[in-house]
């Protein structure tokens, strides 16, 4: 039997791993299919088995349907009556295509799908016809496709976000198994230190087994559009003047080395783009020789963004990215980060010292607005925006410093921020830094509420209209890879193919 509908062949592969709802390691339904296929196969019925493990037709019944799950004792017996073995029936496989298809009828009918939509459960009979099971089979799958995309609500994704800062704190930050994967590929193309060079760059995409390919007329909701059929990556020809050149070549050939499956759900797209950003990050800046560079400057108690930057040849915002990898893991320095819009509005965030971020209920951190009086918000006040700029916080849960700089995009201006607590300072430039600030955040009558003199004065007599955001009421985007058309990014590889 082949199954045609892409869906179903989905849900069939999913069979011989997807554990049971109800077992421990054991799939239920898997297994009574087993026993059913072996019992049949050797023309003994449903009344003979049962009287052979002393048990009665209905419990042997339920075991067949994968509704209880026999002891380890009771399997044994099962197995020497139908003339196999524990392991045998034990297997993860499906005996039959046929039994696969019945199987993952069985598991939707038990899911949250049928649940809601309050369907009654039948019995998977042989009245079914393939081609049936296959088509209800398909409307679950398709059913429970748009359920998830309707899930992916902004309260979603931001308690996404907050799931998986909370991963990266557990483990300071710092992922060993990238690590190793930008080791190997740095070393595969011969990286003998110093910055990593497009050239470089585009040796690991041969490597790789893929050419760069430069064209105008890039979807544009997309960065990169990769060719996996044809081994082809496609970029624009112009670059935005605040990313650098070769970190989108590293992000597509990240999603290569790292196996990337199409996300199944928003947190699966998050964690894939932290994936991508960090393994891109760990091949500009290589740990060792990241880590060697930063030991000699804590030594020397003058670690500095702008010196990490230059001395890599990345972007500032790629640099502080990457000494908060490698702060508390391998230099033993708590560290957070920000990166905040010129609104005031949160875009990125990331700590382990104890800093107290603002959040919402869900506990998510991006989307809220940072207090005025830190050092990512008073740093768009100042004149010079060539030189560092530096600062102290005073706040509810103890002394920060911090170093932030200005960088521009689309979007508009926006700060990165990088900040340790008081007794760490000591290790960088700029500590003996002349600003300081109070905040008393979240405390109101911080930066929240306006001053009584001025409330009293202009509440009466002032009518702001607002400048509302575009996306205030925008659906968050949606699809497998959220946000990109992906009409449009399979008619750009069709035009594109090599003839």
């Amino acid at each position: 039997m082949v199954i045609a509908d892409p869906i179903a062949r989905t849900a069939l592969a999913a069979v011989a791993v997807e554990p049971a709802d109800d077992g421990e390691g054991v799939d239920a339904l898997t297994l009574g299919r087993r026993i059913r296929e072996r019992r049949t196969a050797i023309g003994m019925t449903l009344g003979d088995l049962a009287t052979a493990i002393d048990r009665a037709p209905s419990q042997v019944s339920a075991i067949e349907n994968g509704k209880r799950e026999p002891r380890l004792s009771m399997l044994r017996t099962i197995a020497l009556a139908l003339g196999t073995t524990v392991d045998d029936l034990l297997r993860a496989d499906a005996p039959s295509e046929r039994a696969a298809l019945e199987i993952a009828v069985e598991r939707a009918q038990r899911g949250p799908v049928f649940a809601a939509l309050g369907l009654p459960q039948f019995r998977v009979g042989k009245g079914f016809n393939d081609q049936t099971l296959e088509t209800i089979l398909a409307l679950h799958n398709e059913i429970d496709r748009l359920h998830r995309e309707r899930a992916a609500t902004p309260e979603e994704a931001r308690r996404a976000n907050a799931q998986l800062r909370a991963e990266m704190r557990a483990r300071d930050n710092h992922y060993p198994e990238l690590e190793q994967k930008a080791a190997e590929l740095l070393e595969a193309v011969g990286h003998g230190g110093g910055p990593v060079s497009h050239q470089l760059v585009a040796d690991m995409a041969s490597h790789l087994g893929y050419s760069l390919h430069y064209v105008g007329d890039l979807p544009h909701s997309t960065r990169s559009v990769t060719d996996k059929r044809n081994g082809r990556i496609y970029l624009p020809t112009q670059n935005s003047p605040s990313r650098d050149s070769r970190s989108p070549i590293l992000q597509a050939l990240a999603s290569h080395l790292l196996e990337h499956e199409e996300p199944r759900s928003y947190a699966d797209f998050l964690r894939q783009r932290i994936e991508t950003n960090y393994l891109t990050a760990a091949i500009l800046l290589p740990e060792e020789a990241a880590v060697r560079y930063l030991t000699e400057a804590k030594n020397l108690r003058r670690i500095s963004m702008e010196e990490l930057r230059d001395h890599f040849a990345v972007s500032y915002e790629t640099a502080a990215h990457r000494f908060t990898n490698l702060a508390t893991a391998r230099l033993d320095i708590p560290v957070h980060f920000m990166k905040v819009h010129e609104s005031g509005t949160i875009i990125k965030a990331y700590e382990n010292d104890k800093v107290r971020f603002p959040s919402d209920a869900l506990g998510a951190v991006e989307g809220t607005t940072v207090c005025r009086n830190w050092t990512a918000r008073t740093v768009f006040d100042i004149e010079d925006r060539f030189s560092p700029y530096y600062q102290y916080t005073d706040t509810p849960t103890g002394t920060f410093w911090c170093t932030s700089r200005i960088e521009k995009a689309k979007e508009g201006e926006y700060s990165v921020s990088v900040g340790v607590p008081f007794e760490h300072v000591k290790w960088f430039r700029g500590r003996e830094t002349p600003y300081r600030s109070v905040s008393r955040c979240p405390d109101e009558s911080c930066c929240r509420r306006a001053p009584e003199a001025l409330a009293e004065k202009w509440s009466d007599a002032s009518w702001p209209a607002a400048r509302t955001p575009t996306s205030l009421l925008a659906a968050l985007p949606t699809g497998t890879f959220p946000g990109v058309d992906q009409t449009e990014v399979f008619q750009f590889l069709e035009a594109h193919a090599p003839r």
